[in-house]
């Protein structure tokens, strides 16, 4: 089992910046592809974006590509979520999720099982 912790959310105007990092801790963190989620009042949670296990391959939900960048650093046992050009409708909890190898690149929350609690990311108009 791996422990993740997310930070980094917070308050920001539209068009601004954030970066999200994700600190993991209990198993070897390079085991696991990790992923990039987030749930909005009222809805189901979303895929944001994955990376692999060495960092060489990403995929992106199609409303945050071209405007969130996702990498990892395997030496801090970190995942990050660079996010750009930020918009009201990126308003969510942003999860960080570990993601066991037959999962990898899921889009999809099935077979997720190692979550971090959530960092809250609101954007104002």
């Amino acid at each position: 089992q791996v422990q993740l912790v997310e930070s980094g959310g917070g308050l920001v105007q539209a068009g601004g910046s954030l970066r999200l990092s994700c600190a993991a801790s209990g198993r070897t963190f390079s085991d696991y592809a990790m992923g990039w989620f987030r749930q909005a009042p009222g809805k189901d949670r979303e895929f944001v974006a994955t990376i692999s296990w060495g960092g060489t391959s990403t995929y992106y939900g199609d409303s945050v590509k071209g405007r969130f960048t996702i990498s990892r650093d395997n030496a801090k046992n970190t995942a990050y979520l660079q996010m750009n050009s930020l918009k009201p409708e990126d308003t969510a909890v942003y999860y960080c999720a570990a993601y066991p190898p037959q999962s990898y690149p899921s889009m999809t929350t099935g077979g997720l099982r190692n979550w971090g609690q959530g960092t809250q990311v609101t954007v104002s108009s």
